[in-house]
């Protein structure tokens, strides 16, 4: 199978060659080979892993997303994702980026939500 990872503006990763993939889901986990019939699935946050013959078991940190299997083509598409050879090492990584982009996101909403009450007041203010 060829493995395709994508994010909103750039490819993480192509990989040809890919024997197996594991993927989460909200009902849980599921396995690809290459003569499965295709799928689509919609995935949950968690750990996306495959193999080749070369790399071995290759792990990737997935933000929500959708996975699409047609033929031999695999194609996952996430907001968020980081690949990484070692589980704990790519534990240690998630944790301080997607948590700091989480955060990120927390004060971008807070800041968001006063400008529009501001903009709300100030706008009621010119009503006659």
């Amino acid at each position: 199978m060829n493995l395709e990872v994508l994010l909103p503006f750039r490819v993480l990763l192509r990989q040809a060659g890919v024997s197996r993939i594991v993927a989460e889901t909200a009902e849980g986990s599921f396995g690809l080979l290459p003569h499965r019939l295709d799928c689509v699935a919609a995935l949950t946050p968690g750990i996306l892993t495959f193999e080749t013959a070369a790399d071995g078991e290759v792990f990737v940190a997935v933000d929500e997303g959708i996975l699409v299997k047609a033929g031999a083509e695999v194609s996952v598409s996430v907001r968020r994702a980081m690949r990484g050879a070692d589980l704990a090492q790519l534990r240690d990584a998630v944790e301080r980026e997607f948590l700091t982009q989480d955060k990120q996101a927390r004060e971008l909403r807070a800041v968001m939500t006063k400008l529009e009450s501001g903009f709300v007041a100030r706008f009621a203010r010119l009503r006659p």
